[in-house]
């Protein structure tokens, strides 16, 4: 038996999911690194609200064409090299902020904080599938996840707590401090996520994979479209829940805020338990069901029935659902990826794949923003149920288009 086949002990499956987990959570954290400022950055440089969301759309922009790019790279150098180099990206993201002067600054910001985060899905999964043994792949995934949620819950903390004391630019040069500190991390661990069978991946695989084969496998794509689907209806809740339910159930706002909050934390419990279900490899009838509930709920809180003491619990359930089926559709992607090419190119398949997430985030405004702005909130949660549906649709054919 190769070493290439030996099963890894725990300590190194453990050591391997937390610095993969937690470089995870530092590329959430800047996913934020510049809404939380925004009310700062609108004051101090005379902008709108469109002006400052236009950054965050050359952040998803950057980073899903990043990100579709990235995979080849992975492949080819390994990936800490890559996540070294996207986490360069943020140290220089928060140092040009620190030095903004006008819009563009902000823009150059945001583009560099893309670029950083687009290294992260296809260099992490392409680790946890290579370094995780396969019996701790679920739990693997979920830790994954988990982290991703507790980066977006830290920064806003981070960036305003700094602002309010000492202001916006130090802000921006502590976040940099933090990318610095994972550098640090990253290479005095960098063993954990050295990858023995990056050289050797294509002979695995029975032959060298043509780069772009895995564009003409059916998987493949529904993979990028279930991930669209999935995050632009998360995204739709994310961005508009605090209104929705302002108008729909005469919420205050901090009562409605509230209840986003419930949501996302009951997506970080639902990726908890989804990380030990996962495990049973019944990965896309998991996600059927978890995301079947998820609309079936949705459904209900657009229909405007419900109670009001009942909205934060619904909320809740919702975001337990979505996250119950996010370590089975990880899994589901690695089927995806290994059905035709082995480890060859996980790299290259889960940029791809993952692009559809940016994509999903970028368009969901767009996509949303037209029902909002007409006064049609119940129209958004019905919308939101579609795209769940969708995406059960698209992961009940990936195993039979594989």
């Amino acid at each position: 038996m190769t070493t290439t086949t030996l099963p890894r002990p725990a300590a190194g499956d453990i050591e391997t999911i937390a610095l993969i987990g937690f470089v995870h959570g530092v590329s959430h954290f800047f996913h934020l690194l510049l809404p939380p400022l925004f009310p700062w950055l609108m004051a101090d440089f005379g902008l709108n609200f469109t002006a400052v969301g236009v950054t965050m759309t050359v952040f998803f922009v950057i980073s899903g064409i990043g990100q579709a790019a990235a995979g080849f790279f992975v492949d080819r150098f390994g990936a800490f090299r890559v996540l070294f180099a996207g986490i360069c990206c943020f140290v220089l993201a928060g140092v040009t902020l620190h030095f903004a002067s006008g819009l563009p600054w902000l823009i150059a910001a945001a583009a560099l904080a893309g670029l950083g985060n687009s290294v992260f899905h296809p260099a992490d999964f392409t680790v946890l599938n290579r370094r995780v043994s396969q019996p701790r792949l679920g739990h693997a995934f979920s830790v994954h996840g988990l982290s991703g949620n507790l980066g977006w819950a830290a920064a806003p903390v981070f960036m305003t707590g700094i602002a309010a004391v000492a202001g916006w630019r130090e802000a921006a040069l502590g976040a940099s401090v933090v990318a610095i500190i994972a550098l640090g991390i990253l290479s005095w661990r960098r063993l954990a996520i050295a990858d023995p069978l990056a050289e050797h991946a294509a002979k695995q695989s029975g032959e060298a994979v043509p780069p772009l084969a895995f564009l003409r496998v059916p998987a493949v794509w529904l993979c990028f479209l279930f991930f669209f689907l999935i995050t632009a209806a998360f995204g739709a809740i994310q961005n508009f829940a605090t209104p929705i339910l302002q108008a729909l159930y005469a919420f205050s706002l901090g009562s409605a805020a509230t209840a986003l909050s419930t949501y996302l934390l009951g997506g970080a419990a639902g990726i908890v338990l989804g990380g030990f279900l996962a495990q049973k490899n019944a990965h896309d009838g998991l996600i059927a069901g978890a995301l079947g509930v998820a609309a079936l709920l949705a459904l209900l809180l657009a229909s405007g029935l419900p109670p009001a003491w009942s909205i934060l619990p619904l909320m809740g359930a919702i975001g337990f659902c979505t996250g119950v089926a996010g370590p089975s559709r990880d899994l589901l992607v690695r089927r995806a990826a290994t059905a035709r090419f082995g480890q060859a190119a996980f790299g290259r398949i889960y940029g791809f794949v993952y692009s559809g997430l940016d994509l999903g985030l970028a368009t969901a405004p767009l996509i949303f923003g037209r029902l909002m702005d007409s006064g049609n909130f119940s129209g958004v949660l019905f919308g939101i149920a579609i795209f769940q549906a969708l995406a059960i649709f698209t992961a009940l054919r990936v195993g039979k288009a594989g």
